[in-house]
């Protein structure tokens, strides 16, 4: 009873809160100072139609170099406590049971329109919505598929460590270079910014985009596949 009467308080002061929030809720007339001289500016500066992009891998990349960060972090920790609780030597897929045709047979269809689509958004972040987060984790989704479909597979962490470590080297060589050549920490401009709206534009936003994707892929993959070895445990 005294659960019940808790959890129903506890829904109440949500809900004022939530009634407070919406209820003075005034949407400003015009930007602030910041989001005005990003909107003014993105063209000319940052050559990216899809200003976001544009803030978030140019602007704000020590932002974004911290979240990278956060989330190899986050995977090694993960790495790191489950290493005790990995199969056994010759145990390899002892507790599951075999995938159904269905999802085997579909999983060899989806996951390379995964990956495309993946690498599309990568590719597209400076036009269109997405990016390399959003495209990294969509690849990730691929790899999560694979391991659903086919539980006694196993990925290389050698391999998802080389990508990983590669791509976050890289990724720190491009903001340095845009101290050396350009303005700051991951200026674009290291690169030409090209015609606006191209493929080919944006300065080095579509490589550091690509880099990003890279490394958040991989880290979601180290993720699951740590997770997914301790299934059998």
């Amino acid at each position: 009873m005294i659960r019940h009467v808790v959890v129903a308080l506890l829904v109440a002061l949500l809900g004022i809160a939530f009634w407070t929030l919406t209820a003075g809720y005034l949407p400003d007339a015009e930007l602030n100072r910041t989001a005005a001289y990003y909107a003014a500016h993105a063209q000319d500066e940052v050559g990216a139609p899809n200003i976001v992009t544009g803030i978030i891998v140019t602007w704000r990349g020590l932002d974004t170099l911290g979240e990278v960060t956060v989330l190899f972090l986050t995977s090694a920790v993960i790495a790191l406590v489950l290493t005790q609780s990995k199969t056994p030597a010759g145990a390899t897929g002892a507790g599951f049971l075999p995938s159904g045709e269905l999802l085997t047979t579909g999983t060899r269809m989806i996951v390379p329109l995964i990956v495309l689509l993946g690498a599309y958004v990568i590719m597209n972040g400076h036009l269109t919505p997405g990016g390399g987060f959003q495209g990294g984790a969509i690849l990730a989704s691929g790899a999560l598929l694979t391991l659903l479909a086919e539980p006694t597979r196993r990925f290389g962490h050698s391999v998802i460590a080389r990508v990983e470590s590669a791509s976050g080297l890289t990724y720190v060589l491009v903001g340095l270079a845009g101290m050396m050549i350009a303005g700051g920490f991951l200026d674009n401009g290291i690169l030409p910014l090209g015609r606006f709206g191209a493929m080919l534009s944006a300065g080095a936003i579509p490589l550091i985009s690509v880099l990003i994707g890279l490394k958040v892929g991989a880290e979601f993959s180290s993720i699951l596949e740590s997770l997914h070895e301790t299934e059998d445990a």
